[in-house]
């Protein structure tokens, strides 16, 4: 079973849960997706750490057997790629590696090299398999990273994935093929604005979902009653609390210091179970 945890904007408490749920249930694989700014190990505190790099094939033009034909240019869907009186010019950032110019060079002026846009780290925290994806700065290409983070989801094993925020492309590749989707959000406009957003992406993408309500004594209930008409499962609420900020401050689990979450976020399995 893979759980996909997410959320439609940023700071509603998304790594929290993946961790949590990870920590608490302990035999099973948590995957840090969140590639622009992975900080789930903080928590989980891994072990014996292995890593490989993540890179595409991008061209490399050889100007002097180069016609300037335009084919390139033409076929590139990104605009990677420019044509002047004298060279092809071609720009990396914009390059998603498709081959397509390197396929449908007439005259085989095009190359393709490696270009390193990421990291993969891999580690352990007693049963729980840790394995975060790290893009490398200046790089655009997260789903490149993210998809190779998710080629170490084990068949035989239980994989929660912590999905960077938004509902954009990153987003899409993390959920993608996920069994189901936990959608975490807060009790405010913002919270209930971009949440909806996500449960459309979800809906789309027929991933079945449900919800955890972070900081839920704080904003209005607006949230609970979108839910309630959407049928929207609402896993937990968990209301706000000093002793869960100061320890995620210092990197610990919920249930470090309020002990009975621990079996909260253990029945979210069996609730997610029943549910698909």
């Amino acid at each position: 079973m893979i759980i996909s945890v997410a959320s439609g904007k940023g700071g509603t408490g998304k790594t929290t849960v993946a961790v949590n749920l990870a920590l608490a249930i302990e035999k099973c694989q948590l995957l840090d997706c969140d590639v622009e700014e992975p900080n789930a190990a903080i928590f989980i505190k891994p072990k014996k750490y292995s890593s490989h790099k993540v890179s595409i094939l991008i061209p490399k033009i050889d100007q002097s057997s180069c016609i300037l034909c335009g084919t390139c240019v033409n076929i590139c869907a990104f605009s990677a790629l420019a044509k002047t009186d004298d060279k092809i010019m071609f720009f990396p950032e914009l390059c998603h590696g498709c081959g397509a110019c390197t396929y449908f060079c007439p005259t085989e002026a095009i190359k393709e090299i490696l270009h390193e846009v990421g990291n993969v780290e891999i580690g352990k925290n007693n049963q729980v398999e840790f394995v975060q994806g790290l893009l490398k700065i200046g790089q655009p290409l997260s789903p490149v990273v993210i998809k190779a983070v998710k080629q170490h989801i084990k068949s035989d094993s239980l994989a929660i994935i912590d999905a960077p925020p938004g509902t954009s492309c990153p987003v899409i590749s993390a959920i993608k093929d996920t069994d189901f989707c936990i959608l975490v959000t807060e009790p405010t406009p913002f919270g209930l604005h971009d949440f909806k957003l996500s449960v459309k992406v979800l809906k789309k993408m027929n991933i079945p979902f449900g919800t955890i309500i972070n900081r839920s004594n704080l904003g209005n209930n607006h949230t609970e009653q979108f839910c309630k008409k959407e049928d929207i499962p609402i896993l937990l609420e968990i209301p706000f609390s000093k002793k869960i900020a100061e320890a995620y401050s210092k990197g610990y689990s919920i249930f470090h210091v309020l002990p009975e979450y621990k079996s909260k976020f253990q029945e979210i399995f069996i609730k997610i179970k029943e549910l698909i």
